[in-house]
């Protein structure tokens, strides 16, 4: 059976103020010509950039959905840590009879979508984004804590079949993974979840991280974003990932690229330099090394580089003020005395005792929700 894995479409996100819903219609059609070359299509979540999506990017997965089960190739879908599960999962039920699978609101069983090849069945498990409150709650085990023991309650609770080859979507940070700067990060890596917890699966489809990678000898993949959403993401080779899974349970992927409309990547030189430069119309970041600030760069650059979406200085004031700022730096700060720099600095006052105690209980309450 040949699946095509995908994750993290974030369909209605805007980079530097830019729409990507272009680029995203773009992808779209280039995955929808594939549909006859797949026997399923596999998306890890985030379908969207945030829970309540702009109306155009709505109606955009709605005509890419209806493609796709017009040309008979089933469409197998979680929400997640990006969507709402209840939007994602609205007329679940009416999709289900053109071919498109939704993973409901996790209420302790995920849902189950078994098809078949000439080697047999195959059950795809749906499970989307969850935290170990969510998993706790659905359950009714107090005892759960932590996202590793939170995913294995939940997998444990799957009726695998013994016999028949098992694949899962899942929305989750891996321990060992790699992340980008584009995508959320937990506070203290509290999201961690041991790969191990998928070792009952022939294939776990996983979305979350925007970089390709595997874990778990291959049987635990990150398809990585389709598309560049970050500078910092312009060396990672975008796409997705054809998976074959054979009738013994072993399987194959191999990386699928897509054409994006425009390139995103990074330029570096003097002002002079750069206007003198060929001129390009792909999404643009813009690294001056002038020492001191050139007077409506940005205005005099667009002619040459129209489509830049970033500028900034690298010279020896800015990596003076960046090492105040860098990971080790803030690595020593405690995250409370950091909000209330920032607040003293856009505020020009420091925070009063009621606004302090009101972060902190805010603060306290986030860290609680992600035990």
């Amino acid at each position: 059976m040949r699946f095509l894995h995908l994750s993290d479409l974030h369909l209605g996100k805007r980079i530097f103020e830019l729409s990507m819903l272009e680029e995203q219609r773009h992808l779209l059609d280039q995955v929808a010509a594939m549909a006859g070359r797949i026997d399923a299509l596999l998306l890890a979540g985030d379908i969207y950039d945030r829970p309540v999506p702009p109306a155009e990017a709505v109606a955009l997965f709605d005509g890419f959905l209806s493609r796709m089960s017009q040309a008979g190739c089933p469409v197998l879908m979680i929400a997640g840590n990006h969507d709402s599960a209840e939007r994602v999962a609205f007329g679940a039920e009416l999709m289900a009879k053109g071919g498109v699978y939704v993973a409901p609101v996790y209420d302790g069983q995920a849902r189950c979508v078994t098809l078949s090849d000439a080697q047999g069945e195959v059950d795809v498990w749906l499970l989307p984004f969850v935290k170990p409150a969510h998993v706790r709650a659905a359950l009714g085990d107090e005892g759960i804590e932590g996202y590793t023991n939170a995913l294995s309650a939940a997998v444990a609770a799957m009726p695998l079949r013994a016999g028949v080859r098992s694949v899962l979507l899942a929305h989750q940070f891996v321990t060992g993974a790699a992340r980008s700067e584009s995508e959320e990060i937990s506070v203290g890596g509290l999201d961690n979840v041991d790969a191990e917890v998928f070792s009952p699966f022939c294939y776990t489809a996983l979305g979350h991280l925007h970089t390709a990678q595997s874990l778990l000898g291959g049987r635990v993949r990150y398809s990585g974003s389709p598309l560049c959403y970050a500078f910092s993401e312009c060396a990672q080779k975008k796409g997705g990932l054809l998976v074959d899974l054979a009738g013994d349970g072993s399987v194959n992927a191999e990386p699928v690229a897509f054409a994006p409309l425009h390139a995103m990547r990074s330029l570096r030189g003097s002002f002079e330099t750069l206007m003198l430069g060929e001129g390009s119309g792909d999404y643009l970041r813009l690294v001056l090394t002038d020492e001191d600030d050139v007077p409506e760069a940005g205005a005099r650059l667009r002619a040459t580089y129209p489509n830049w979406l970033q500028i900034v200085y690298d010279n020896a004031r800015t990596r003076a003020a960046a090492a105040d700022f860098s990971p080790e730096a803030l690595s020593r700060r405690e995250p409370f005395a950091l909000f209330a720099e920032l607040f003293e600095k856009q505020n020009g006052a420091p925070m009063d005792a009621q606004q302090a105690a009101l972060l902190r209980g805010v603060m306290e309450k986030i860290w609680e929700d992600e035990a």
